[in-house]
């Protein structure tokens, strides 16, 4: 079974940075798109960031020029790097992949179980 498991994730003041990390394990899978996702309190689920097995990356208009997204492939895994943070960046952060899987046709996805980040003014 393929799993995520991020870390990263704490308390900053507003200016500073931090870095998420997402670690995917399991057998039999090739990741493709992989991403980061949040959820502020009372909000929907938003994406913040993607990145294609190919390196190429999108990011939601509010992160740009502040947020990097990065994976490294040989370790199976993705990376945040999160600048001049704003209180408005608080929330839960999740990591998504979509794999393929030597075991089953189809394309896969999984969610990892998201980490905190809360950014005081």
């Amino acid at each position: 079974q393929v799993q995520l498991v991020e870390s990263g994730g704490g308390l900053v003041q507003a200016g500073g940075s931090l870095r998420l990390s997402c670690a995917a394990s399991g057998s039999n899978f090739i990741a493709n798109a992989m991403g980061w996702y949040r959820q502020a309190p009372g909000k929907q689920r938003e994406l913040v960031a993607t990145i294609r097995s190919g390196s190429s990356t999108n990011y939601a208009d509010s992160v740009k020029g502040r947020f990097t997204i990065s994976r490294d492939n040989a370790k199976n895994t993705l990376y945040l790097q999160m600048n001049s943070l704003k209180p408005e960046d608080t929330a839960v952060y999740y990591c998504n992949m979509k794999y393929t899987s030597s075991a089953s046709w189809g394309l896969f996805e999984v969610w990892g179980q998201g980490t905190l980040v809360t950014v005081s003014s």
